[in-house]
């Protein structure tokens, strides 16, 4: 089977597709000095064009992960973004971790698997 990389470079790709599902990589804001509604905002509006590129949508989201830089003061506004912004009745499955971020004011990145129809 083929292998569709899509905004590859040197170092990643921002999504691949293989095998009929589609795995993006962790996609943060590009905006930094938003909040974390805003960065969530961002951040997904990010996937949803990667998964369009694939052929596919949020609403075929199978496994979602989520990482935020202080879970006890953004997990509550992280989640009513995306509470919001998944398709009623296909939430994917999901873990959420705080972590150490790659940049001091990245405040959440999130990975996400579909399946492309």
């Amino acid at each position: 089977m083929e292998i569709q990389r899509i905004a590859t470079d040197a170092r990643r790709s921002r999504a691949v597709v293989y095998n009929n599902m589609v795995f993006v990589g962790g996609q943060t804001a590009d905006d930094r000095g938003q909040d974390i509604q805003g960065q969530t905002r961002q951040t997904l509006a990010k996937i949803e064009k990667f998964l369009a590129e694939a052929g596919t949508d949020k609403s075929r989201l199978l496994t979602a992960q989520i990482w935020i830089k202080n879970l006890e003061r953004d997990f509550a506004g992280m989640n009513a973004v995306w509470d919001a912004w998944t398709a009623p009745g296909a939430a994917p499955t999901r873990a959420t971790a705080q972590c150490d971020m790659g940049a001091e004011d990245i405040l959440v990145e999130i990975i996400v698997t579909a399946a492309v129809a």
